[in-house]
């Protein structure tokens, strides 16, 4: 089954990347483009194999999976672009959370879905959110679920849970790690350690953490528990966390949502645009 990509931005660039090296698909198998074709060539250096091709009509020619990676406001201009070239052996996959699958649905004659990926992927780590359409078949769901399991751990999510599904899984990754940059940044500020060995000690830490929740050897409450010792140096660190930590992710969160229903609406009046 050939697979095609529209849009080979960031993580458009990262799935084919994670998708060749999680062994997902053979090189062969994807047409890629992109409003500027150089990027999609840059791609096809790396991975002389992938097929570049210069139109978004094109890409439906060739593929039966169409990824589109583009900004969630160019998303029902291409979509409407590829309408009249869409059969039922095609299956539609966004990966933007603005655009709801019923949307999706109703732009295109075909089988939708859409996957949110993670940066995380790029390592064949972290998780994917799935959420398909009710015209998608079995052979479909198990395709997509194959693709993504190779790179990610994939999990199934409804419509009402999309945002902060998304906030913990998607845009988890640099929030966390805006925050690990702020830990060592005062780690330099206030003591004699270099950059560099505050960022190793750091680094190492987070590799050590994850592998101690992959491997299920604690939760976060018990590895807190074991670490912070009551009365101890740990302890008086965490209690500076609680006093000023505070509601920062409740802001974080309402912040993100209020910008979701932003581009929901944005998103919602470019569609009717383009049915008018």
């Amino acid at each position: 089954m050939n697979i095609g990509f529209i849009g080979t931005g960031n993580m458009g660039t990262i799935l084919i990347e994670s998708f060749i090296n999680g062994n997902a698909v053979k090189q062969e198998q994807l047409f890629i483009t992109n409003r500027t074709l150089e990027k999609a060539y840059s791609i096809q250096q790396r991975f002389p194999n992938v097929h570049v091709i210069q139109t978004n009509e094109e890409v439906a020619k060739y593929a039966t999976i169409i990824f589109i990676c583009t900004k969630p406001l160019h998303m029902p201009a291409v979509l409407k672009q590829l309408r009249p070239h869409l059969t039922d052996h095609h299956c539609i996959v966004s990966i933007t959370s603005p655009i709801s699958v019923q949307q999706l649905e109703s732009l295109v004659p075909c089988s939708v879905a859409r996957v949110i990926p993670s940066i995380t992927n790029r390592a064949l780590a972290g998780s994917s959110l799935i959420t398909v359409s009710e015209r998608c078949t079995k052979e479909e769901r198990a395709t997509i679920e194959r693709l993504f399991r190779c790179i990610s751990r994939p999990i199934y999510i409804d419509e009402p849970i999309t945002r902060i599904a998304s906030d913990l899984t998607s845009c988890g990754p640099a929030f966390f790690s805006y925050l690990i940059q702020k830990f060592i940044d005062a780690a330099v500020q206030q003591t004699a350690i270099t950059n560099e060995q505050a960022t190793m000690l750091a680094t190492e830490m987070m590799i050590g953490l994850g592998a101690l929740l992959e491997k299920q050897l604690y939760t976060l409450p018990t590895l807190q528990e074991k670490v912070c010792v009551k009365g101890g140096i740990t302890g008086a660190g965490i209690d500076v966390l609680e006093k000023e930590v505070g509601d920062l992710f409740v802001h974080i969160f309402q912040k993100t949502h209020e910008k979701f229903d932003e581009e929901k609406e944005k998103v919602r009046q470019q569609i009717d645009y383009i049915r008018d």
